[in-house]
């Protein structure tokens, strides 16, 4: 396997690997809200989201930012639960937060947050030169690992609304609530490993 093939297999793992489950939290919960007739917004926002953490990733290994890892800990599960609330308090609501260029900017911002995570694994494979290649590749595997995570999910948004005809509500309503407790649980551990 050659050295970009390698940083791009590392970005998918980091992503689908359900040692990530963090990150595969993130995306369903920020998922949730959306309709499968949605299934550009999905598209973009999750492309925000990687955006975001591409700046980070950059910034990281330019040893322009320094990661701490403590604070990183407490800061993912926070973004999850923060998404969740917004998923739940702003259902079917014309709200300021509902509108879609507002749920993009959060998207990028938290990207930037979980950056942080991925950027100790990046900078742990860089072993000097040009990053931009091999910084191309991981974030190409990333996106890709959460393109079929979100394809994995709206599959199963299709089969509750279609086959078992559930309302979308409860399943914003599940994914959020279930995004928030497994947030929380993780927040709590992060807390106590202090």
């Amino acid at each position: 396997m050659n050295n970009l093939s390698s940083f791009f297999v590392n970005g998918w793992n980091h992503i689908v690997d359900i040692n990530a489950y963090d990150h595969l939290l993130f995306v369903m919960t920020l998922c949730a809200a959306f309709k499968l007739n949605q299934w550009k917004q999905i598209l973009v926002i999750i492309t925000a989201f990687t955006i975001g953490h591409s700046g980070t990733l950059i910034l990281s290994a330019l040893d322009i930012i320094p990661a701490n890892s403590k604070l990183i800990d407490m800061l993912i599960p926070i973004t999850i639960m923060i998404t969740a609330i917004a998923n739940i308090i702003n259902y079917d609501k014309q709200s300021k937060f509902s509108d879609a260029k507002i749920k993009y900017g959060i998207a990028l911002v938290f990207g930037l947050i979980h950056g942080l995570a991925f950027a100790s694994n990046f900078k742990f494979m860089m072993f000097g030169g040009s990053i931009i290649m091999p910084l191309c590749a991981f974030n190409i595997g990333i996106e890709v690992g959460q393109l079929f995570i979100v394809l994995i999910f709206t599959l199963a948004l299709w089969l509750y609304t279609n086959i078992i005809k559930g309302e979308h509500f409860k399943w914003n309503l599940f994914v959020s609530g279930a995004g928030f407790g497994i947030a929380a649980t993780i927040l709590l551990k992060a807390l106590n490993a202090e």
